[in-house]
């Protein structure tokens, strides 16, 4: 791909901004020192698709960098995967609304991440070639497991969307005034020109720079924070107590999620969502092997643990030093941009100008980032999964499979931009807890379940796997989220904001109900194939790939 038609595309997609943002300038004072750095950083991540699509000849590089990259390189990546608008919008906003609640996202999050260390990341790397899908069928059935995990993985694709979409429009409507449709139509634009030219290399590669890039902005920010109270977090909570409509009910538990159940649900789908969540999975592959992997977990937590402890003091920062000032008001006394704009705001006022332009173009960099990311697992899910081994039955081209995925990626931009329009009044990080909440009951329990339990059969996983992503699905349009927010309905039919609770439960038993009760020939192979698997998993024999049964 020729690097002026790259920035052709760049430019094309910028030019709109800028043009608006000129053109709301009577409203909105424009921050130059923001908008270069945009530019900017558009500039430079284009440059770098350029580079990787240069080197992005193979379905193996276009999917996993070819497994080039390191465990270091990998763990910083994946924390770039974590560190999305989800995190660092999303976390920090509920924070500045609900205060010691807005952290059970945040450690629900980051406790996932033992589930993945001890139990997947090496087996799934040594058996697996591009997607975890590879794994989930490596003893059962190709056509009908990877046909589950395909529509798994789209869903919780499509949910995860929704909030980057919306913290990106957001962002850019706030920084440049202009109107928050065509701030979606812009950052599906880009998204899809990452995916697009650079693949897995070119996303891997923005991931990580923008990953220091945020980690660095978070600790000033927070540093800034707490130079204001002194250094000292005592006084930083009880001067938000002070200033809060809420007032010593942040510093409690209980005004986020308020009943049991809900808790119970959210808490199951953060711990056990990250483990079906097909971007972080899908970059395990890209490392060499299980050794890489396991140090990829490793870092990535560290990473991840310590700007979560970042966005705690941001989020309280925020209170103390954004509700509290008029400018970021406006006229009916709501923040400028929604409370998902509270980490932004508190950069103009520990930074100043030049310091809200870096972090403005960070943010916008790491929605970018995991969007490409999301729009690459979605696109390999279709393209690798359904077309070359549910349609094609393993036979397909290599060439034919890369062109579908490309096809896919424009599709789901398009998909994209629509589901960010639609959802534009939702909290971010909570879209995210419902993504968690359908990984949790659909990828999870097959994936899990096919690495560790000798009885598994195919039927099993189908007909679990299909319950808890149908169950999971159903209960979050029947509930407050979509029934009445977005649907308009006076009252919701299931009363619970997360299904994980009931789906997690309907798949499991679904699953090992229907695995032990099946008697059939087929399932004794199925069952007699696990110590071929378990072998090949704990050796590395099966990183070749699955074979079709």
């Amino acid at each position: 791909m020729n690097v002026r038609i790259l920035l052709a595309i760049g430019l094309s997609a910028v030019a709109p901004a800028l043009w608006a943002a000129d053109g709301a300038a009577g409203r909105q004072p424009l921050n130059l020192p923001a908008i270069l750095m945009f530019v900017a950083f558009v500039g430079f991540t284009l440059c770098i698709t350029w580079w990787a699509s240069k080197r992005s000849k193979s379905r193996a590089d276009f999917y996993t960098a070819g497994g080039s990259i390191t465990g270091f390189q990998n763990g910083l990546a994946i924390a770039g995967d974590y560190m999305s608008a989800a995190s660092f919008l999303g976390i920090s906003a509920l924070v500045f609304t609900s205060g010691y609640d807005g952290l059970i996202y945040a450690i629900g999050w980051l406790v996932g991440w033992p589930v993945i260390l001890f139990l997947i990341a090496e087996r799934l790397r040594n058996l697996g070639k591009y997607t975890f899908a590879d794994v989930a069928s490596y003893r059962l059935r190709q056509r009908p497991i990877r046909t589950l995990s395909a529509s798994g993985s789209l869903v919780v694709v499509a949910l995860y969307l929704i909030a980057q979409m919306v913290g990106a429009g957001k962002l850019i409507e706030l920084l440049f005034g202009l109107n928050y449709h065509v701030a979606v139509v812009l950052v599906g634009v880009l998204m899809v020109c990452y995916v697009l030219f650079g693949g897995m290399l070119a996303t891997t590669w923005v991931q990580i720079i923008k990953a220091a890039l945020l980690l660095f902005g978070a600790t000033f920010m927070a540093l800034m924070v707490l130079r204001e109270v002194d250094f000292d977090i005592a006084t930083l909570f009880s001067e938000a107590i002070k200033v809060h409509p809420k007032g010593e009910a942040i510093m409690s538990p209980g005004g986020l999620v308020q009943d049991p159940v809900s808790a119970i649900s959210l808490g199951l789908a953060l711990m056990f969502g990250v483990a079906g969540l097909p971007h972080i999975l899908m970059r395990f592959f890209t490392v060499r092997d299980a050794k890489e992997a396991r140090k990829s977990v490793f870092y990535a937590t560290g990473f991840i643990g310590y700007f979560y402890i970042l966005t705690f003091i941001i989020g309280f920062g925020a209170i103390l030093l954004v509700s509290t000032n008029p400018a970021f008001k406006d006229a009916s006394g709501g923040l400028i941009g929604g409370n998902n704009m509270a980490a932004v705001h508190l950069a103009d006022a520990v930074g100043g100008s030049v310091f809200l332009g870096f972090i403005s173009a960070v943010a916008f960099a790491t929605i970018l980032a995991v969007v490409a990311g999301l729009t690459l697992a979605g696109a390999s899910a279709v393209s690798h999964d359904l077309y070359a081994n549910v349609i094609k039955e393993g036979q397909a081209k290599e060439k034919d499979e890369l062109r579908i995925t490309r096809i896919t990626t424009l599709i789901l931009g398009v998909l994209a931009i629509g589901l960010g329009i639609s959802f534009e009044k939702q909290n971010v990080a909570f879209m995210v807890g419902l993504a968690f909440s359908i990984a949790a009951s659909c990828n999870f329990p097959v994936l899990i379940l096919s690495m560790y339990w000798p009885r598994l059969t195919t039927r099993g996983a189908m007909v679990g796997g299909w319950l808890g992503l149908v169950t999971a699905v159903s209960l979050m349009v029947l509930g407050p989220t979509v029934w009445v927010t977005v649907l308009g309905h006076g009252e919701a039919i299931y009363p619970y904001e997360y299904p994980a609770l009931f789906s997690m439960l309907v798949a499991f038993v679904g699953i090992w109900l229907f695995s032990i009760t099946d008697k059939s020939a087929a399932a004794g192979e199925e069952r007699a194939r696990f110590r071929a698997q378990f072998v090949r998993s704990q050796t590395g024999l099966g990183a070749s790939g699955a074979t079709a049964h």
